[in-house]
């Protein structure tokens, strides 16, 4: 499985070797094309950098382990197992969770065996809440600020990997058309949160 994204690169490819599910490619006229608006600097006070370990998030009934993904040999981000349906990243060279700037979190839409983690991303709204427990017991909560659909080749790399003077939080996987000669999707969904 190969990922192409990184802090100054423009795509993720969450889910080599696949076929797509109908529902994966399927994507809710709610899901903007643009950015989301991001909200005026929260006045939250950031956590210290703690490792995060679950990821829950009620309104799609998420409830999933998070391991560390860091950087391939080619630069490009890691991206977990694909094995493992219920299992997050966090990017690690990035801040964590309730640090200021924007923690990011990657998750599988499907595989050839079903679907995975974040194959219901693209249903959040405005508002929504997702949690975050830290491995030094705190959990750092998030409100949805939109959800965006975006080609791979146009990845907004400075709004996912940006320096938010807030605890931001990015929720990445893949989505859109699935180009069945590369074995990849050929969009991601990106949720966009802050910390409350």
């Amino acid at each position: 499985m190969g990922c192409a994204g990184g802090v100054g690169v423009a795509a993720f490819a969450l889910g080599g070797g696949m076929h797509a599910d109908a529902g994966a490619t399927m994507v809710p006229a709610s899901v903007s094309t643009v950015v989301p608006r991001q909200p005026d600097a929260p006045q939250v006070r950031a956590l210290a950098r703690s490792v995060p370990v679950h990821i829950r998030i009620p309104a799609i009934g998420v409830s999933a382990p998070v391991m560390e993904v860091g950087k391939n040999a080619d630069g490009t981000v890691q991206v977990p197992p694909l094995n493992d349906h219920n299992l997050t990243g966090w990017y690690s060279y990035g801040p964590a969770p309730g640090q200021r700037g924007d923690a990011v979190v990657l998750g599988h839409v499907d595989s050839t065996t079903g679907i995975s983690v974040f194959y219901d991303l693209k249903y959040l709204r405005a508002g929504d809440r997702v949690y975050v427990s830290l491995a030094d017991g705190k959990v750092a909560v998030f409100a949805v600020d939109g959800v965006q659909k975006t080609a791979k080749t146009a990845f907004p790399t400075a709004a996912v990997y940006g320096t938010a003077d807030y605890p931001g939080l990015r929720l990445v996987t893949c989505g859109g058309p699935f180009d069945a000669a590369t074995g990849h999707y050929l969009d991601n969904i990106i949720v966009y949160a802050h910390m409350i």
